[in-house]
């Protein structure tokens, strides 16, 4: 069992980023439910990181919001994490890994900005598992219903189009905006049992 406050954070930042609210918030709340219904070490099963996300899950809108904040937007290279940097490279180790062509890093810059207008107080978040960053952006171009101007460069419309202000904002607390947040803390979870492996926790 988890009793150890220190432990549980510093194994939480490695799984999840650090970010305010995991310490302050999700640490406490879920040494009390380890406390009062124990689960054991973190295991093959991931219990420990089911029931963060469950407890996550059931906070408001704003504190869920913070936490998934805290993971980089995709196609940031500066000041990652070394698991951050591993999954965004396509889980290639640093010595072996092929940089990203500027133009999709250029193309994710614009989406992850489309993104956050749609979604205001939203970061996308998605589990790469692998993909490369020219995949997540297409992903991306598919969630917001654009177009996949990368398959045409540098012949085809800009990278920076459409117009982020003139995409439809999504309602703060609405039926959509409410899904693509607990799919984003879902896939908080993919990412932090992904990462438990790789590390060996």
């Amino acid at each position: 069992m988890y009793e150890n406050q220190t432990d549980l954070t510093s194994i939480l930042i490695q799984l999840c980023e650090h970010s305010d609210i995991l310490t302050t918030k999700l640490v406490p709340e879920l040494l009390q439910s380890v406390w009062v219904t124990p689960v054991g070490p973190i295991d093959p099963t991931n219990a420990l990181i089911d029931r963060a996300i469950a407890i996550i899950h059931a906070w408001n809108a704003d504190d869920q919001a913070e936490f998934i904040i805290a993971h980089p937007r995709i196609g940031e290279v500066k000041q990652l994490s070394a698991l951050s940097a591993k999954e965004q490279s396509g889980g290639l180790s640093a010595t072996t890994r092929v940089e990203t062509p500027p133009e999709v890093l250029k193309r994710l810059e614009h989406l992850n900005a489309c993104y956050e207008h749609v979604y205001p107080g939203l970061r996308y978040i998605t589990f790469v598992n692998g993909r490369t960053r020219a995949a997540i952006a297409r992903e991306m171009e598919d969630k917001l219903q654009l177009g996949h101007p990368l398959e045409s460069y540098p012949h085809g419309p800009p990278l920076n189009e459409p117009v982020t202000e003139g995409l439809i904002c999504v309602p703060k607390n609405s039926e959509d905006w409410l899904n693509e947040l607990k799919r984003a803390v879902d896939d908080v979870g993919k990412i932090a049992k992904s990462r438990q492996k790789s590390v060996g926790l």
